[in-house]
């Protein structure tokens, strides 16, 4: 019994040996190319920066890729921070409800380290009053999330109301344009 015990130990341990010596031989010998391709999804985030501060303004909402505010009192001018974060290019749109307004851009500044120097350069915005395009430009973000400190690009917005309309709702909307390669 104990030799039958023995030559099966044996065969065990010569079993293993040559899966551990000759598997790995013939992997190592196998050629070929392995291509992985993928594709991320293009993300746009707006937001109103959280030093932002007007007595006729109320941040309805904000987050996502929307950002909803309401207009009381009777001044007709309404100065938005914007944080805008972006893998792709993107484009951001203002839409007032029941109201005429006029939208422009009046500042533009990177708040860190990982905003691409492109997104600076890159931005169209509305130096003019528009009614409905603000900005629009190439990638902002290199890294970070989408509450990182420091990979947002702040766009100061000016919207000057109808004086007589100085009530009301706006929602400023960043869509993604095609993905960055």
């Amino acid at each position: 019994m104990p030799a039958d015990w023995l030559g099966l130990r044996c065969r065990l341990i010569f079993t293993l040996c040559a899966v551990l010596f000759i598997v790995p031989a013939n992997v190592r010998t196998q050629t070929g190319r392995v291509v992985l391709k993928a594709t991320v999804s293009g993300t746009v985030t707006l937001s109103v920066a959280p030093t932002f501060s007007q007595s006729n303004v109320t941040v309805v909402s904000s987050g996502g890729n929307t950002v909803r505010i309401t207009a009381s009192g009777d001044d007709p001018v309404i100065r938005i921070p914007l944080l805008v974060r972006s893998n792709t290019s993107f484009k951001i749109s203002a839409d007032f409800e029941s109201q005429t307004a006029e939208v422009k851009v009046t500042d533009v500044h990177p708040t860190g380290n990982l905003v691409s120097p492109l997104a600076v350069h890159g931005l169209n915005v509305s130096r003019k009053f528009d009614p409905l395009l603000v900005a629009s430009g190439p990638r902002v973000s290199l890294g970070g999330t989408l509450s990182s400190p420091n990979n947002a690009l702040e766009i100061t917005v000016l919207i000057r109301l109808h004086p007589k309309q100085a009530h009301g709702s706006l929602t400023l909307v960043a869509t993604a344009g095609l993905p960055t390669q």
